[in-house]
């Protein structure tokens, strides 16, 4: 049987010790990392720490893991994914407590679970959400657990005919997908929208513009026009777990095989090799 940890102790997996009250359940009061481990390691890993940790700051709240690579090793060979790729998944949650008040109740949860990875699309098709992203939300650039706005967004693109969707911010600029930060090619220039449109500080932006630069690939870090994205020679999406994903299509524009996320995807699997 599958295992979770959660604070401190090692419990079935569909035996959920949550709280009643729990306002991560229930409110959404809560965050979470998705992480990719390779061979019983995780990826990354002090990224994910460092990034939630900012998280939780912001919220007032504090959290001690010190020892995730080890615990993440652990619960991967409990439920045998300790060779190949998997997905963990670290959940923070308020616990009980007062609606106007953001302090953690003493059932707080700090949960880790692990999964299989899913095998991403060698391309995607990508539509605009009618929906847009509020880069002046006291949530803006937190990976939290209120993500029904991107699940909606996500199915109507699937139910469209696509795989992905493309949130605008509320100024009409580019922003992210609904589960992934967003790149863009135009003559050889790798462009991602900035931060400041309220996308996510995904793990794997960071990366990958690392691995751009420390290349002699220009990387424009900006805001960007929904006519960026018309205008594009290539369009690919990337996730911690995933990677570079290529845009085959955007909208009703079809995108060749782009040889600079080719490239990017070359050096991203390197990247997790290692």
């Amino acid at each position: 049987m599958n295992q979770i940890w959660c604070n401190g102790q090692w419990l079935p997996a569909d035996n959920y010790p949550g709280a009643a009250q729990d306002r991560g359940a229930f409110l959404g009061l809560g965050l979470f990392e998705t992480m990719l481990a390779v061979d019983g390691a995780v990826v990354f890993a002090d990224r994910h720490l460092a990034r939630l940790h900012k998280s939780c700051e912001r919220l007032g709240w504090s959290v001690d893991l010190e020892d995730l690579k080890e615990i993440a090793a652990e619960l991967l060979a409990r439920n045998s994914l300790a060779t190949g790729r998997a997905r963990l998944r670290l959940i923070v949650t308020a616990g009980s407590g007062s609606h106007n008040d953001l302090t953690p109740g003493a059932d707080r949860l700090v949960w880790l679970a692990s999964f299989p990875a899913v095998d991403s699309s060698e391309s995607l098709a990508v539509c605009l959400s009618r929906w847009p992203r509020n880069e002046h939300s006291p949530l803006a650039g937190l990976k939290t657990a209120c993500y029904a706005e991107n699940l909606i967004a996500l199915d109507r693109a699937r139910r469209l005919g696509f795989q992905e969707t493309i949130f605008l911010n509320t100024a009409g600029q580019l922003c992210e997908s609904a589960t992934a930060n967003l790149f863009l090619v135009k003559n050889g220039v790798l462009l991602t929208p900035s931060l400041d449109s309220g996308c996510l500080p995904g793990i794997g932006r960071e990366i990958l513009c690392e691995l751009a630069a420390a290349h002699g690939i220009q990387v424009e870090d900006r805001l960007l026009l929904p006519a960026d994205l018309h205008a594009a020679d290539e369009i690919f999406l990337s996730s911690s777990t995933r990677g570079p994903m290529a845009v085959s299509r955007f909208e009703d524009k079809h995108l060749p095989a782009g040889t600079l996320t080719a490239t990017l995807c070359d050096l991203w699997h390197a990247a997790i090799s290692r």
